[in-house]
């Protein structure tokens, strides 16, 4: 089975379009097309309204003996929607709009009669300037005047509008000043603390030079104390109190070096106390009994 839908269909050779038979319908026949309402109506029959923008399956025509400028006007045929009544409303080229012909009224629309006022009234007044020449010049006048009222009226919201800029640029730049002034005061204040943190900083840290102790091995650095060691001397960075006390030396040193001066003077103080005894002639028993 071949496909339905294709560019190119197969045409045998004794194919002859003249031996196809021509379909003859009316002259003006009617189709049926699926729009929706123009405008809103409402049927003269029942007196349903009919909304704009409702769809229906409609009949369409061409309007026999009636055009716009060479333009077709067409005819269509609806059915309402509560008794099924017949209405007709045909295209309106002149207007671009629609025009209701049998069947419905269109609803009342304030928009279209200002426009058919405007019209009417134009028209008038052009018939009047053609009759009477000192009407059409006092309507000149009387234009002139609405003009230079309105260019007037446009110069003075230019000028306000021009004045409300300047204000605005004012009220800017005083309010930039003011920003700039005030970041000034708080960089000022900044440095102030920053300059007060350094003085607190020099009187709580100071530096000492002490004379390297000889049989000490090399120091580490402390969470109260750097050492910086030399061939001669080391400086020490001493931590003060607020009260400005001075600290001991032996608290300042690392708690390793503190941990073999400890050993070292106990071990010394062990042999001073048994010379001690032995001279006096004292002996310790194993039992802990002291024999004199």
């Amino acid at each position: 089975m071949s496909e339905r839908k294709v560019l190119n269909k197969y045409f045998p050779p004794d194919f002859d379009p003249s031996l196809i038979p021509r379909r003859k319908g009316p002259k003006n026949s009617q189709q049926v097309v699926r729009l929706m309402a123009p405008f809103s109506m409402r049927c003269n029959t029942c007196g349903e309204y009919i909304y704009k923008g409702k769809k229906f399956n409609a009949r369409k025509e061409t309007v026999e003996g009636e055009d716009y400028y060479g333009i077709k006007i067409f005819r269509f045929y609806i059915k309402c929607t509560l008794c099924s009544a017949e209405i007709t409303f045909k295209t309106d080229p002149k207007n671009t709009d629609y025009a209701a012909e049998h069947g419905a009224s269109r609803n009342f629309e304030p928009w279209r009669e200002e426009k058919v006022v405007e019209e009417e009234d134009r028209l008038a007044r052009l018939e009047e300037e053609e009759n009477n020449p000192m009407k059409a010049l006092e309507n000149r006048t009387i234009d002139a005047k609405r003009e230079m009222d309105i260019l007037d009226a446009l110069q003075d919201i230019k000028a306000r509008n021009a004045r409300n800029d300047r204000a605005g640029q004012t009220i800017d730049l005083a309010a930039r000043a003011t920003v700039e002034e005030v970041e000034t005061e708080e960089d000022r204040q900044r440095r102030l603390e920053e300059e007060e943190d350094n003085e607190i900083v020099r009187q709580v840290f100071t530096k000492m030079s002490m004379p390297a102790p000889p049989g000490l091995p090399s120091t580490s650095a402390s969470s109260e104390a750097s050492v910086a060691t030399s061939s001669t001397s080391r400086t020490v960075t001493v931590k003060r109190k607020a009260d400005d006390v001075e600290p001991d030396i032996f608290s300042l040193l690392p708690q390793s070096n503190r941990t073999a001066i400890d050993a070292k003077s106990t071990t010394t103080g062990k042999k001073a106390k048994l010379d001690l005894k032995n001279k006096l002639g004292i002996k310790v028993a194993k039992k802990g009994k002291v024999a004199v």
